[in-house]
């Protein structure tokens, strides 16, 4: 995104024809029908979009649904019962070690056309992706997500309240923070009155994982219940545990088996009927969305307006006890000065101890990936809680190996595919 006094100037960019042509006919109708002073370009070549560029945005997947289904349902032949399986565990980490190369040669044009362009990056999995990227660039480089806003948007909904009315504080790593305040302007503590709430049928019903995780560690998390299924071992080593904790939910994501990949083959051949629809309606909704970008954009080369929110930053101390050097996700503020740190924060004893474990094994794939390392992506899974839950040792070096030969053709960057704890 280019930046000019009186209007933005837009670059799109994607390798593939036809939906560079759909984003920039749907960008296209919002700054018409909002009569914004902004002018929008597209290109099949990354170098041109990122010329002169103020801020770049990420969001890509690498390879089709034919290539990451069996991040799913390889796990699955081993007992290894996925929802999402975008963030960590075996699904995860090869999410990561695919797309890992690509966001690498996206970043290496940023240093030689771009150095100074704010980064944010929407691309899943988020912690790992950071993690490598600020460990190879100096490049401002930042990852964003949707969950801590939108959680925080959804318990204040719980208590009737006003979102304007309440103060949080959220930490951890992506899709594993945890809000350590909750409280109204004044001060005063909302999580009793929260306790209160979530024992309503209705509620329960919406968030049932998510809910259980705060009624016995007693600290609220963000992401999705189905999400959060998947990140620890209590809820899916077990049929009877998915059926009661993950298929009965009225939230947006209870947790079904492989939810994301049949609701992405679902929409495979609807996708576009829906988009010309609405491209091609009379009606748009200019209100400004939830996602944090153009926020932080407005904020370190628009107009200045200071904009806290929680990005993800390798660990300096901005989290005390968790491991240095690990992508975690934190309160910071964008301003014209860039995007800096609020402060830091300790996690109590029991959530270290769970969050401190996932910081771990992503930050062992990310030496995977720095050393192309087939074995610390063995051990990264080995220790996955809810992988462990169910598999034997010899079981998930089975699946990562049989993963690893799966995806050999976007691993072309490792030493070698092959599983050898002779060699460390």
């Amino acid at each position: 995104m280019h930046h000019k006094v009186g209007g933005a100037e837009i670059w799109l960019m994607d390798i593939d024809e036809k939906r560079l042509k759909y984003a920039k006919d749907g960008v296209t109708r919002i700054v018409e029908y909002g009569k914004y002073p902004a002018t929008i370009h597209a290109t099949l070549n990354r170098r041109e979009a990122l010329e002169n560029a103020d801020g770049v945005l990420i969001t890509i997947l690498q390879g089709g649904v034919e290539v990451w289904r069996h991040d799913i349902e390889i796990p699955a032949k081993y007992g290894v019962d996925i929802c999402v399986g975008d963030t960590r565990g075996p699904s995860g980490i090869f999410r990561f070690l695919r797309t890992a190369p690509e966001m690498l040669s996206i970043i290496r044009d940023c240093e030689e056309i771009c150095p100074n362009a704010i980064i944010l990056n929407y691309t899943n999995p988020m912690a790992m992706l950071v993690s490598y990227l600020q460990s190879q660039t100096k490049l401002n480089v930042t990852g964003l997500c949707h969950s801590v806003q939108g959680t925080a948007q959804m318990i204040a909904g719980w208590l009737d309240r006003d979102i304007k009315d309440i103060n949080y504080t959220c930490c951890g790593i992506n899709h594993q923070a945890f809000y350590l305040k909750y409280e109204d302007k004044e001060g005063n503590d909302l999580y009793p009155q929260l306790r209160e709430v979530v024992k309503k049928d209705e509620v329960y019903m919406e968030e049932q994982v998510r809910i259980e995780m705060f009624k016995h560690l007693g600290f609220f998390p963000t992401e999705s219940s189905g999400h959060n299924s998947e990140y620890n071992p209590w809820f899916r080593k077990r049929k009877d545990l998915i059926e009661k904790y993950c298929t009965k939910g009225t939230g947006w994501n209870p947790g079904a088996h492989a939810y994301i990949l049949d609701e992405y083959l679902e929409r495979e051949n609807s996708w576009e009927k829906e988009y010309l629809e609405w491209v091609n309606s009379g009606e748009i909704d200019l209100a400004r969305g939830e996602e944090y970008a153009s926020n932080i954009f407005n904020a370190t080369f628009g107009d200045g307006t200071p904009y806290e929110f929680n990005g993800n930053l390798r660990n300096k101390g901005y989290i005390t006890n968790i491991k240095e050097g690990a992508c975690v996700e934190v309160p910071v503020i964008a301003t014209k000065e860039g995007i800096k740190v609020k402060g830091s924060n300790t996690l109590t004893a029991h959530l270290e101890a769970l969050v401190g474990n996932s910081a771990n094994l992503e930050e062992l794939a990310v030496l995977a990936a720095i050393e192309g390392n087939p074995n610390k992506v063995f051990y990264a899974i080995l220790m996955d809680p809810l992988t462990a839950s169910v598999c034997s040792m010899e079981e998930i070096r089975s699946m990562v190996q049989e993963m690893l030969d799966k995806n050999a053709n976007y691993l072309k960057y490792f030493k070698s595919l092959k599983i050898d704890i002779t060699n460390k």
